[in-house]
């Protein structure tokens, strides 16, 4: 069974920053979704932040691994912690990254995800994480928000998003 990406949206955060980005109206006329995404913020201690569905910031759980090349931790949490996003004090023009697959997003049950993620820099340490995760709720995902622990997305941090249909 082969997979077919479509393209559902793209933004790019402009001159000045946002301070969140969201992607709305996405159809449910797909099995899964795909969220790509290059971030950076314009703090210097915060390379987390977030993503949330529908407007709604609750029922979320993740669990994951992450390790920065010298330590390695298990992470579990109720939140979406998992957006990855280098910090100002990194290497200077350099975004993180991450993928995430959300399979089923507009069938009737709670809604599942995988990240993952990566920050990016030439400095001694930089971070990569794995996570699984759950929203425990039955509606369709009809948006994504993404929000950065503190402080603005900088300017070019860019999402992109894609619907997927199984095909045979």
């Amino acid at each position: 069974m082969a997979l077919t990406y479509f393209a559902l949206a793209k933004t790019t955060v402009g001159s000045g920053g946002a301070s969140s980005i969201t992607i709305s109206s996405i159809p449910s006329t797909y099995t899964d979704l795909a969220v790509f995404w290059s971030g950076r913020v314009d703090n210097t201690s915060a390379y987390y932040g977030q993503f949330y569905f529908n407007g709604n910031t609750t029922g979320y759980r993740r669990e994951g691994v992450s390790g920065n090349g010298s330590t390695t931790g298990n992470i579990s949490a109720l939140d979406t912690y998992t957006l990855i996003q280098n910090e100002g004090a990194y290497t200077a023009n350099t975004f993180g990254s991450f993928f995430a697959y959300f399979p089923n997003y507009a069938g009737s049950t709670n809604k599942s995800w995988s990240v993952d993620a990566v920050t990016e820099t030439n400095a001694t340490l930089s971070y990569q994480t794995f996570y699984a995760g759950l929203w425990s709720n039955t509606a369709a995902i009809t948006s994504i928000t993404l929000v950065p622990n503190s402080l603005n997305f900088v300017q070019n941090s860019t999402v992109y998003v894609y619907g997927i249909k199984n095909t045979v």
